[in-house]
Protein backbone atom coordinates (compact mmCIF):
# COMPACT_ATOMS: atom_id res chain seq x y z
CA UNK A 1 0.00 0.00 0.00
CA UNK A 2 1.14 3.37 -1.01
CA UNK A 3 1.27 6.27 1.82
CA UNK A 4 -1.05 7.88 -0.70
CA UNK A 5 -3.11 5.33 -1.56
CA UNK A 6 -5.65 7.01 0.60
CA UNK A 7 -5.33 10.88 -1.27
CA UNK A 8 -8.20 11.96 -3.40
CA UNK A 9 -7.33 14.30 -5.97
CA UNK A 10 -9.51 16.55 -8.20
CA UNK A 11 -8.20 17.56 -11.86
CA UNK A 12 -10.40 20.25 -13.13
CA UNK A 13 -10.67 20.59 -17.39
CA UNK A 14 -11.23 23.07 -19.74
CA UNK A 15 -14.69 22.70 -21.49
CA UNK A 16 -13.78 25.81 -23.64
CA UNK A 17 -12.62 25.28 -27.50
CA UNK A 18 -12.48 28.45 -29.55
CA UNK A 19 -9.36 29.71 -29.48
CA UNK A 20 -10.77 33.62 -29.00
CA UNK A 21 -11.91 35.13 -33.02
CA UNK A 22 -9.10 32.77 -34.77
CA UNK A 23 -11.66 30.17 -35.78
CA UNK A 24 -9.22 27.59 -34.55
CA UNK A 25 -9.57 25.92 -31.83
CA UNK A 26 -7.83 25.10 -28.40
CA UNK A 27 -8.99 23.25 -24.82
CA UNK A 28 -6.48 21.38 -22.71
CA UNK A 29 -3.06 20.80 -23.23
CA UNK A 30 -2.52 16.77 -23.30
CA UNK A 31 0.97 16.75 -21.55
CA UNK A 32 -0.18 18.97 -18.75
CA UNK A 33 -3.05 16.30 -17.71
CA UNK A 34 -1.27 13.56 -18.26
CA UNK A 35 2.11 13.86 -16.90
CA UNK A 36 0.32 15.33 -13.34
CA UNK A 37 -2.63 12.16 -13.66
CA UNK A 38 0.25 9.78 -13.97
CA UNK A 39 2.46 10.77 -11.01
CA UNK A 40 -0.34 11.06 -9.11
CA UNK A 41 -1.65 7.79 -10.31
CA UNK A 42 2.00 5.94 -9.81
CA UNK A 43 1.49 7.33 -6.33
CA UNK A 44 -0.90 5.50 -5.79
CA UNK A 45 -3.40 8.65 -5.48
CA UNK A 46 -6.90 8.50 -6.25
CA UNK A 47 -8.06 11.00 -9.30
CA UNK A 48 -10.87 12.26 -9.93
CA UNK A 49 -11.54 14.39 -13.36
CA UNK A 50 -13.92 17.08 -13.81
CA UNK A 51 -14.83 19.85 -15.97
CA UNK A 52 -17.44 22.60 -16.24
CA UNK A 53 -19.90 21.09 -19.15
CA UNK A 54 -18.62 17.55 -17.97
CA UNK A 55 -18.14 15.08 -20.49
CA UNK A 56 -15.17 14.93 -22.96
CA UNK A 57 -13.09 18.20 -22.27
CA UNK A 58 -11.81 19.60 -25.97
CA UNK A 59 -7.98 18.97 -26.57
CA UNK A 60 -5.58 21.35 -27.79
CA UNK A 61 -4.81 19.61 -31.54
CA UNK A 62 -1.41 21.64 -30.92
CA UNK A 63 -0.64 19.30 -28.01
CA UNK A 64 -1.03 16.45 -30.37
CA UNK A 65 1.56 17.18 -32.60
CA UNK A 66 4.74 15.20 -32.53
CA UNK A 67 7.00 17.41 -31.40
CA UNK A 68 5.58 18.04 -28.31
CA UNK A 69 5.05 14.13 -27.35
CA UNK A 70 6.48 12.88 -24.02
CA UNK A 71 6.72 9.76 -22.27
CA UNK A 72 3.50 10.64 -20.37
CA UNK A 73 1.33 11.39 -23.93
CA UNK A 74 2.37 8.32 -25.31
CA UNK A 75 1.49 6.15 -22.36
CA UNK A 76 -1.64 8.34 -22.31
CA UNK A 77 -2.54 7.55 -25.89
CA UNK A 78 -2.04 3.84 -25.38
CA UNK A 79 -4.41 3.61 -21.87
CA UNK A 80 -7.76 2.90 -23.03
CA UNK A 81 -8.66 3.07 -18.78
CA UNK A 82 -7.65 6.90 -18.54
CA UNK A 83 -9.13 7.96 -22.07
CA UNK A 84 -12.66 6.32 -20.82
CA UNK A 85 -12.53 8.35 -17.52
CA UNK A 86 -11.44 11.78 -19.96
CA UNK A 87 -14.55 11.14 -22.00
CA UNK A 88 -16.81 10.76 -19.23
CA UNK A 89 -15.35 13.88 -16.41
CA UNK A 90 -17.98 14.96 -13.70
CA UNK A 91 -19.68 18.30 -14.06
CA UNK A 92 -17.75 20.80 -11.80
CA UNK A 93 -21.47 21.96 -10.71
CA UNK A 94 -21.55 18.14 -8.84
CA UNK A 95 -18.31 18.20 -6.97
CA UNK A 96 -17.89 18.65 -3.29
CA UNK A 97 -14.29 19.74 -2.46
CA UNK A 98 -14.75 18.17 1.26
CA UNK A 99 -14.30 15.06 -0.82
CA UNK A 100 -10.82 15.90 -2.34
CA UNK A 101 -7.46 16.68 -0.29
CA UNK A 102 -6.28 18.78 -2.86
CA UNK A 103 -6.84 20.08 -6.36
CA UNK A 104 -5.11 20.08 -9.60
CA UNK A 105 -5.91 22.34 -12.89
CA UNK A 106 -4.12 21.54 -15.87
CA UNK A 107 -3.77 23.95 -18.59
CA UNK A 108 -3.93 24.87 -22.62
CA UNK A 109 -5.31 27.98 -23.96
CA UNK A 110 -8.82 27.21 -22.56
CA UNK A 111 -8.91 28.08 -19.00
CA UNK A 112 -8.61 31.38 -19.73
CA UNK A 113 -11.82 31.73 -20.91
CA UNK A 114 -13.98 29.16 -18.68
CA UNK A 115 -11.87 28.46 -15.32
CA UNK A 116 -11.17 32.41 -14.58
CA UNK A 117 -14.29 33.63 -14.37
CA UNK A 118 -16.10 30.89 -13.05
CA UNK A 119 -18.22 30.90 -9.78
CA UNK A 120 -18.21 27.23 -9.66
CA UNK A 121 -14.06 27.17 -9.56
CA UNK A 122 -13.94 29.78 -7.64
CA UNK A 123 -15.74 28.52 -4.93
CA UNK A 124 -14.17 25.08 -5.15
CA UNK A 125 -10.85 26.96 -4.66
CA UNK A 126 -11.69 28.72 -2.29
CA UNK A 127 -13.36 26.17 -0.13
CA UNK A 128 -9.66 24.31 -0.87
CA UNK A 129 -7.71 27.07 0.91
CA UNK A 130 -10.22 27.64 3.71
CA UNK A 131 -9.92 23.79 4.74
CA UNK A 132 -6.18 23.93 4.26
CA UNK A 133 -5.77 21.69 1.01
CA UNK A 134 -3.39 21.94 -1.47
CA UNK A 135 -4.58 23.49 -4.67
CA UNK A 136 -1.66 23.13 -7.75
CA UNK A 137 -2.13 24.55 -11.34
CA UNK A 138 0.30 25.00 -14.56
CA UNK A 139 0.20 27.43 -17.26
CA UNK A 140 -2.64 28.65 -18.39
CA UNK A 141 -4.46 27.14 -16.02
CA UNK A 142 -2.90 29.29 -13.13
CA UNK A 143 -5.76 31.92 -14.41
CA UNK A 144 -8.81 29.65 -12.11
CA UNK A 145 -6.49 31.36 -9.61
CA UNK A 146 -6.77 35.37 -10.36
CA UNK A 147 -10.30 35.84 -8.70
CA UNK A 148 -10.11 33.88 -5.61
CA UNK A 149 -10.36 35.79 -2.96
CA UNK A 150 -9.52 35.52 1.14
CA UNK A 151 -11.90 35.23 4.13
CA UNK A 152 -10.24 39.51 4.33
CA UNK A 153 -11.78 39.76 0.97
CA UNK A 154 -8.12 40.16 -0.72
CA UNK A 155 -6.88 38.29 -3.45
CA UNK A 156 -5.13 34.76 -2.29
CA UNK A 157 -2.80 35.70 -4.91
CA UNK A 158 -1.68 39.32 -2.95
CA UNK A 159 1.95 38.67 -1.97
CA UNK A 160 2.27 34.87 -2.82
CA UNK A 161 4.94 33.53 -4.81
CA UNK A 162 2.72 32.42 -7.93
CA UNK A 163 3.83 30.99 -11.47
CA UNK A 164 2.11 30.41 -15.18
CA UNK A 165 2.60 30.84 -18.75
CA UNK A 166 4.46 34.54 -19.42
CA UNK A 167 4.05 37.24 -21.30
CA UNK A 168 7.39 36.83 -23.70
CA UNK A 169 5.92 32.52 -24.04
CA UNK A 170 2.58 33.96 -24.91
CA UNK A 171 4.59 36.27 -27.51
CA UNK A 172 6.43 33.26 -28.94
CA UNK A 173 3.92 31.09 -29.73
CA UNK A 174 1.97 34.41 -31.74
CA UNK A 175 -1.15 34.52 -29.25
CA UNK A 176 -0.60 37.69 -27.68
CA UNK A 177 -3.02 39.69 -29.54
CA UNK A 178 -5.96 36.60 -29.17
CA UNK A 179 -6.09 35.36 -25.28
CA UNK A 180 -8.43 37.49 -23.60
CA UNK A 181 -5.53 38.48 -21.40
CA UNK A 182 -1.85 38.36 -20.61
CA UNK A 183 -1.68 35.79 -17.38
CA UNK A 184 1.47 37.47 -16.40
CA UNK A 185 0.38 41.16 -16.31
CA UNK A 186 -2.91 40.16 -14.36
CA UNK A 187 -1.01 38.27 -11.21
CA UNK A 188 1.10 41.45 -11.06
CA UNK A 189 -2.06 43.84 -10.99
CA UNK A 190 -3.25 41.32 -8.14
CA UNK A 191 0.08 41.79 -5.82
CA UNK A 192 1.14 38.97 -6.15
CA UNK A 193 5.06 38.29 -6.08
CA UNK A 194 4.94 36.43 -9.96
CA UNK A 195 8.17 34.26 -10.61
CA UNK A 196 9.32 32.38 -13.86
CA UNK A 197 12.33 31.49 -15.71
CA UNK A 198 13.48 31.58 -18.83
CA UNK A 199 10.75 30.73 -21.46
CA UNK A 200 10.12 27.03 -21.91
CA UNK A 201 12.49 25.93 -18.67
CA UNK A 202 10.61 23.72 -15.98
CA UNK A 203 9.89 25.53 -13.50
CA UNK A 204 7.15 25.75 -10.30
CA UNK A 205 7.00 27.99 -7.21
CA UNK A 206 5.12 26.47 -3.98
CA UNK A 207 3.47 29.24 -1.49
CA UNK A 208 1.63 27.71 1.26
CA UNK A 209 -0.99 25.74 -0.38
CA UNK A 210 -0.22 27.40 -3.53
CA UNK A 211 1.74 24.90 -6.16
CA UNK A 212 1.80 26.68 -9.42
CA UNK A 213 4.33 25.67 -12.74
CA UNK A 214 5.10 28.21 -15.52
CA UNK A 215 4.24 26.13 -18.48
CA UNK A 216 4.01 22.54 -20.24
CA UNK A 217 7.67 21.42 -19.55
CA UNK A 218 6.76 22.24 -15.29
CA UNK A 219 4.07 20.27 -15.48
CA UNK A 220 5.70 17.04 -13.80
CA UNK A 221 7.53 19.33 -11.21
CA UNK A 222 4.08 21.11 -10.25
CA UNK A 223 2.45 17.11 -9.73
CA UNK A 224 5.85 15.94 -7.90
CA UNK A 225 5.58 19.59 -5.37
CA UNK A 226 1.52 18.38 -5.06
CA UNK A 227 2.49 14.95 -3.77
CA UNK A 228 4.73 16.30 -1.43
CA UNK A 229 2.34 18.76 0.43
CA UNK A 230 -0.31 15.49 0.11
Amino acid sequence: MSALSDKKVLMVLTSHSALGDTGETTGFWVEEFAAPYYALVDAGVQVTLTSPAGGQPPVDPKSELEDFQTDATRRFDQDADAKAQIANTLKLADINADDFDAVFYPGGHGPLWDLTNNPTSIALIERFLATQKPVATVCHASAALLNIKDASGDYAVKGKAVSGFTNSEEDAVQLTDVVPFLLEDEFIKRGSDFQKAGDWQAFAVQDGLLISGQNPMSSALTAQKLLKAL
